[in-house]
């Protein structure tokens, strides 16, 4: 039976694979982000089985207005990917204030992008989530290495406790919850252009496999936790990273 899947950050990299790794099972997936022109030109990528919905989820008012939405819409829900996210610096390196509010203002900002937008989604459809669903909290190999300022990887590591108490308040319906963990990721925003050569052979030089990971690699991962017959997988900080985490 055809489950319905929500992705958050759906309409590119790793976002856009794991929408399209589900909708090959037949699944409906509903692509969520902030750009509606790059979720519809995703939506039609995939094809029949996929839809979008445009929310800014670091908002709790977009979150409630998409929680509405699906529940009028779809009435319930199966899986939910919650894979929104992204590091301030990159994204805005210009418009943090100097000195401590600059500090406090990037701080915020990466709790908003990377906890706020994880927990307003689950947290707004986890009444429409049925029994046996599964949900999926993305982090980064920066929430055990850090990520060089500090306010990145601590966003991502606050994943790690969430998830293990939504797998506690929600086990005992089948549901399990999940975070991936991904290292250096290319063809993805995070790891676009603005990578220098250097800093790619660095990123590849660091795992064992001598191989960049890619969304399809993700997506894999993905789709395996949110199987059906992956019940007993549950409050886990699962790391695709080729090795990278573990050294030499």
């Amino acid at each position: 039976m055809a489950r319905t899947v929500m992705v958050s950050g759906g309409g590119t990299g790793i976002g856009r694979a794991v929408a399209a790794r589900f909708a090959q099972d037949g699944d409906h997936v509903v692509l969520i982000g902030r750009r509606e022109r790059i979720l519809a030109d995703t939506a039609e990528a995939i094809g029949d089985n996929a839809s979008y919905l445009a929310a800014d989820l670091a908002e709790v008012q977009d979150a409630q207005r998409l929680a509405d939405t699906v529940a009028e819409r779809f009435g319930t829900v199966d899986v939910i990917v919650a894979n929104a996210g992204g590091n301030i610096a990159l994204q805005a390196p210009d418009r943090a204030p100097e000195g401590l509010a600059g500090i406090s203002w990037t701080w915020t900002e990466n709790l908003r992008l990377n906890v706020l937008t994880a927990v307003h989604l689950v947290e707004g459809l986890k009444p429409l989530l049925n029994d046996h669903g599964r949900i999926l909290l993305f982090s980064s190999i920066a929430a055990y290495r850090g990520s060089g300022s500090g306010s990145y990887a601590a966003a991502k590591a606050a994943l790690h406790p969430y998830a293990i108490d939504l797998s506690n308040e929600l086990g005992a319906r089948g549901i399990t919850a999940n975070v991936i963990a991904p290292g250096y990721i290319q063809d993805t925003e995070f790891f676009g252009e603005g990578i220098s050569p250097q800093r790619r052979a660095w990123n590849i030089d660091l795992t064992h496999t001598k191989q960049p990971g890619t969304p399809a690699d993700i997506a894999a991962l993905a789709h395996l936790l949110a199987a059906r017959e992956g019940g007993n997988i549950t409050a886990q900080i699962i790391q695709s990273n080729g090795g990278a985490l573990a050294g030499r």
